[in-house]
């Protein structure tokens, strides 16, 4: 197999100037990518700002024989960093939706605050620089898009309600835009990454820590990205050294009779079968999800 290459390719990674983020920025730089390093240079928890991270981070990747330009600018305003990478390089072809914060509470005392700045910054963050990028790249046709997702989202987990819906709603997303990308050739998936990094620092015994290195995450990040790869709409955990793709499962269900109609004591008579994984499917489409229904209609009809 031929080296994957990125050589006149520009990528923008968000949340870069550590970590994960950082790891992605240096692979991709590795393998001749210009990037764009993007972080804000706050907390963990979105307060304050600091230019120095990403600056450290260019420089690495300088050092190294490789080309990066730093940017400051919150996730928020994505059209600045995707003007920043069309100013510096003439052309955006990677978007990296890693930027992100935690706002940790049990739902009984998060506030609205807690609620909406972390929706801002995973969500409306990630919209924000992929709807920038998203016409240069159909221009170009060619891009590739991740968006970060999390174990918190597919799976919840207390104390991160706000977290895990803003999470899952970037997979959501991803399944959307890989439908519309696609004639453009415009790829999009999410990862679901575990890193040792800031974020996750006493979560994990010491030496299972040392272990999640954040560059172990990049390469499948940096495959996804590539011209070679054509997967698009897909979700994979990965973390440790090991990785693995989700899909969605779904029972085979009941059916009832929709011109007769069912009662709540019909519901709960067959709440087991309801609930039953025997023969379960798996819908890739919206289409492939209706079967089952349109079936049972046409079954009655």
């Amino acid at each position: 197999m031929s080296d994957i290459r990125f050589d006149d390719k520009v990528v923008i990674v968000t949340g870069a100037g550590g970590g994960i983020g950082r790891a992605h920025a240096l692979l991709f730089a590795k393998h001749g990518a210009k990037v764009v390093v993007n972080d804000l240079g706050g907390s963990t928890n979105g307060e304050g700002a600091n230019s120095e991270a990403a600056l450290k981070v260019v420089e690495e990747i300088k050092a190294a024989g490789g080309t990066a330009i730093a940017n400051p600018d919150n996730v928020i305003n994505g059209d600045r960093i995707v003007e920043c990478a069309m100013d510096n390089f003439g052309r955006i072809d990677i978007v990296v939706n890693n930027a992100g914060i935690l706002r940790d509470k049990s739902f009984a005392k998060m506030t609205d605050a807690d609620w909406d700045l972390i929706y801002k910054v995973h969500v409306e963050g990630a919209y924000k620089t992929t709807k920038a990028a998203w016409d240069h790249m159909k221009n170009n046709n060619f891009g590739r898009v991740i968006f970060t997702s999390s174990t918190s989202g597919i799976y919840g987990n207390f104390g991160q309600a706000n977290y895990g819906m803003a999470k899952l709603g970037l997979y959501g997303f991803t399944r959307t835009l890989a439908i519309e990308g696609r004639k453009n050739n415009i790829f999009v998936n999410a990862i679901a990454p575990t890193g040792g990094t800031r974020m996750t620092e006493g979560l994990f015994p010491e030496g299972a820590f040392d272990k999640l290195k954040p560059e172990l995450v990049s390469p499948l990040v940096t495959y996804l990205c590539s011209e070679e790869c054509k997967e698009t709409g897909s979700l994979f955990e990965v973390g440790g050294g090991w990785m693995g793709k989700v899909r969605w499962e779904r029972s085979l269900g009941i059916g009832f009779n929709p011109d007769e109609g069912f009662t709540p004591e019909d519901v709960a008579a067959n709440f087991e079968q309801l609930c039953s994984f025997e023969g379960a499917v798996h819908p890739k489409d919206n289409i492939e999800a209706l079967r089952e229904l349109m079936a049972n209609i046409q079954k009655f009809a």
